[in-house]
């Protein structure tokens, strides 16, 4: 094989890649085939055209660069870029050599990321939580009445008692909870009060915030 025929491989077979990356990274990517062996013809194909580009167009600085000296980078990867229209891009860029060692062609990405610092703004305030806290707190799952008693346990425990030993004002106090964190809403909640206790289920209406005795 030539080496003009090696070079003319190295181009078919970019083509292909330059058509699935497009294919891929459709449409916040640019993908671009250089011919580095015409600097002022080097677009050979070009997806995703974000740039405004045409194949036939002439080499960038980066493609210039790598065609004069052999010893550039083969890749470089995530550095800043910007397109005509003033758009930051985010590009990579990586040479294909022959056998001999000479630049023959580049595959080039440069991503749109203007696209994605819009995108990221909108999911910033979407998901923005106001510092002020809500009156009462407040979970979205289901509540069960066996909070009931975690609670009263979590109460008694703070004051080195059990449920049953409490004293008749903490159990009010304990009750005055249940009843801010709205836990006496629940169905069976004085049942599962009064079996936490220890006391019949009559006795637990005289320990409610509404009834002092």
């Amino acid at each position: 094989m030539t080496l003009a025929e090696e070079n003319h491989l190295l181009l078919r077979e970019g083509r292909k890649i330059i058509e699935a990356l497009g294919k891929t990274l459709a449409p916040l990517v640019e993908v671009v085939l250089h011919d580095l062996t015409e600097p002022d013809h080097s677009v050979v194909a070009i997806a995703n055209n974000l740039s405004g580009r045409r194949a036939g167009d002439a080499a960038t600085e980066m493609g210039l660069a790598r065609m004069a000296d052999p010893d550039f980078p083969e890749v470089i990867e995530n550095y800043a870029n910007r397109f005509p229209d003033g758009r930051p891009a985010k590009s990579t860029s990586i040479g294909l050599k022959n056998s001999r060692g000479d630049y023959v062609a580049a595959i080039c990405l440069n991503m749109d990321v203007s696209m994605l610092s819009a995108m990221t703004a909108s999911l910033t305030q979407l998901m923005r939580i106001d510092v002020a806290a809500p009156p009462v707190p407040e979970s979205l799952a289901p509540r069960r009445v066996e909070e009931v008693r975690d609670a009263l346990e979590r109460f008694a425990a703070a004051r080195n008692t059990t449920p049953m030993a409490m004293t008749l004002d903490q159990r009010r106090e304990a009750m005055r909870e249940l009843a801010a964190s709205g836990l006496l809403n629940l169905r069976r909640a004085l049942t599962e009060v009064a079996q936490t206790l220890g006391v019949a289920r009559s006795t637990v209406y005289t320990y409610l915030p509404e009834n002092p005795a």
